[in-house]
């Protein structure tokens, strides 16, 4: 399968699905600080090209637009003007035009009619954080004679891999958002999965590709790219990893 994956770093990743141009999770904004709230998170390297680089895009999937390792300044802009963002109900209600909020298990048939896109669930930690995190969705894409593609958005639980494999038995590439984000907001917990956790994730799904996603570039994410690399050839699924 070609579906021309690029990664930018961070939470964002450009693919082609369809005839149309996917982008994850928008952040091309510098190194610095980004506040949110009374804090900040801080950025310590650039994306590995621009927003023009990633341009012309036909659809922004965006998992949540609160917090800025997900949808920093240029991201938003990049987002605002292209064609279609899908995102939560909340973030489509913040943003406005063009984005269209979607609930989990919803879908939407696409302009040209060639990919389905269904929200799924994610979920940004323990359950008991979620006050604090807000909202958040993946996306499954769907196609006749196309591969199926699962965006994973911040989810930090297995059992809702689990969920979503048991609706969807046929996912072949899988875009997992990993990273172990932690913050001191939450105390000791995983905001997002660890590497371990995203290589039980592609054998619960039996993804025979995995893109990995949020694993750079962000103070706060605990785990690494080398990380997730150990984490596939520990488990056998070296092969799988893109």
């Amino acid at each position: 399968m070609t579906l021309d994956f690029r990664s930018f770093g961070g939470p964002t990743v450009t693919f082609t699905l369809g005839g149309l141009r996917f982008v994850t999770d928008p952040t091309f904004d510098e190194p610095g600080r980004y506040p949110i709230g009374d804090r900040a998170l801080t950025k310590t390297k650039a994306a590995s090209g621009t927003a023009e680089d990633a341009a012309p895009v036909d659809v922004v999937l965006l998992s949540h637009d609160e917090h800025p390792d997900n949808l920093d300044r240029s991201g938003r802009a990049f987002a605002l003007a292209a064609p279609l963002v899908l995102t939560t109900v909340d973030g489509a209600a913040r943003l406005g035009a063009p984005a269209r909020g979607l609930k989990p298990w919803e879908s939407v048939t696409l302009p040209g009619g060639a990919v389905v896109v269904t929200a799924v669930p994610a979920q940004h930690g323990p359950p008991e954080v979620e006050h604090l995190t807000g909202p958040v969705i993946g996306f499954v894409l769907q196609g006749q004679s196309l591969p199926t593609v699962y965006v994973s958005g911040d989810n930090a639980s297995l059992d809702v891999v689990r969920e979503i494999a048991a609706r969807f038995p046929s996912v072949d590439v899988a875009v997992l958002f990993g990273g172990a984000a932690r913050t001191p907001l939450v105390g000791d917990v995983n905001l997002t999965l660890s590497a371990a956790e995203m290589a039980e994730a592609a054998q619960i799904l039996d993804a025979s590709v995995v893109v990995p996603a949020h694993v750079d570039s962000w103070e706060h994410f605990t785990e690494g790219i080398d990380d997730v690399q150990a984490a596939f050839t520990e488990a056998g699924l070296a092969d799988r990893l893109a």
